[in-house]
């Protein structure tokens, strides 16, 4: 009796081993975009870019902002998610896609002056979700500098 395991044939194998890889980044739940963890500037870059829709341009004015504001500030991305800080592996920032909005996250933001309006359960963080048209630039750029100059998170 000639005993066949379940599964693929053989072509079909093959087939599946030759497709080209796509390179489209695959989103995750909420839309945020899976990107490979990395130092420096090329990984943060790739993660705007890989934003879905609006939120890219989000993104790359948050990313601007940063950069302006805190010169020489370090990048990474790390769970999916771009963060920033002046010291290497110490981050002050961070921010993540979701369906409807931009999640930023201030590690110190408790101590902000004016406080970002999203709490955490975490008694030092603070949130600031931004939706469509609605990034208040010189709010985020004083938060930037305040949270900067602030003790960051080892993570």
């Amino acid at each position: 009796m000639d005993r066949k395991t379940p599964g693929k044939s053989a072509k079909a194998a093959k087939e599946a081993t030759t497709k080209p890889a796509s390179t489209e980044p695959v989103l995750l739940s909420g839309g945020n975009p899976q990107i490979a963890k990395g130092y420096g500037d090329a990984p943060v870059q790739a993660y705007v870019a890989a934003m879905p829709g609006w939120k890219s341009d989000v993104g790359r004015r948050l990313d601007a902002l940063i950069e302006r504001t805190v010169p020489g500030v370090r990048k990474a991305v790390k769970w999916n998610s771009p963060f920033y800080g002046v010291e290497d592996d110490i981050w002050f920032l961070s921010f993540h896609c979701f369906t409807k909005y931009v999640k930023v996250t201030f590690f110190r933001g408790a101590s902000l002056c004016p406080l970002p309006l999203g709490q955490s359960k975490h008694k030092d963080v603070r949130y600031l979700d931004i939706h469509e048209d609605e990034l208040d630039e010189a709010q985020f750029a004083d938060w930037v500098k305040q949270a900067s100059q602030l003790p960051g998170e080892r993570l």
